[in-house]
């Protein structure tokens, strides 16, 4: 459908992200401390939570001094930096699969907040399983129409492991892995020349909703409010949004 391709969403979702990069950059340093105290390890080569979430402050343009004191600080935490993993799961404006997925050290008050981010814009949070079944954990790396040789890059993907390889109707590619596999496949096409212009380890849905108008707009509000929480790491949705509503 016009206007609704996955790189636009891809690209703006990126853009907006760089506008929060303060705000970004406090989420990965959370998941950053929060990996090496639970993998025992400041070492992202021998600790993979620690590796996927060095690789999106890396994508963050984050330095690597303050990496590093993130993991060392993680390595030596107290029972004052005990950080716990928590998805919830709702229905956004048109009814949108939305997946938020959480860091907390008060679950009363992360719910609290999900909750009235959901429902300021015509959501409602539901209970756990009501729509994480519509999604998937994989591995995406993300090319741009035009950047790369679709013949080359899909021979060196799947050489290096990958699952599929998919193109929209725009030119841009999907290169898609399983997440035990993200970071291999996705050294070898650096490797190989192939850099992703983004890439991710993603909650990604099978079958994606179109969502037009004021609904759109509601959508990207209620997104924009979850991202902003301090406690909301990233969410994930189904949703196929139009790039006006992102205006």
């Amino acid at each position: 459908m016009a206007g609704h391709s996955k790189w636009a969403n891809i690209k703006h979702r990126k853009a907006r992200q760089d506008n929060k990069r303060g705000k970004i950059w406090t989420k990965i340093i959370r998941e950053i401390t929060a990996a090496a105290r639970i993998g025992k390890s400041a070492d992202p080569a021998a600790n993979p939570r620690l590796r996927l979430a060095w690789d999106k402050a890396l994508g963050a343009n984050m330095p690597k001094d303050t990496m590093e004191r993130a993991a060392k600080r993680g390595i030596g935490a107290g029972e004052g930096e005990q950080f716990e993993d928590v998805l919830y799961e709702g229905y956004g404006p048109g009814g949108v699969a939305v997946l938020a997925y959480c860091m907390t050290d008060n679950r009363t008050r992360t719910v609290a907040d999900v909750r009235h981010a959901f429902t300021k814009h015509g959501g409602n949070l539901g209970t756990d399983g009501s729509v994480a079944y519509l999604f998937s954990k994989l591995g995406v790396l993300y090319y741009p129409p035009g950047v790369a040789d679709e013949d080359a890059l899909m021979e060196a993907a799947l050489e290096a492991g990958a699952e599929d390889v998919q193109t929209d109707e725009e030119g841009a590619v999907e290169v898609l892995t399983t997440p035990e596999e993200y970071v291999s496949v996705k050294d070898a096409l650096v490797a190989a020349g192939f850099e992703p212009e983004a890439s991710e380890v993603a909650m990604r849905a099978a079958v994606n909703v179109p969502v037009e108008g004021d609904t759109a707009i509601k959508l990207v509000k209620m997104i924009d409010m979850l991202e902003d929480l301090d406690d909301v790491q990233e969410v994930f949705h189904n949703a196929e949004i139009p790039e006006e509503a992102y205006a």
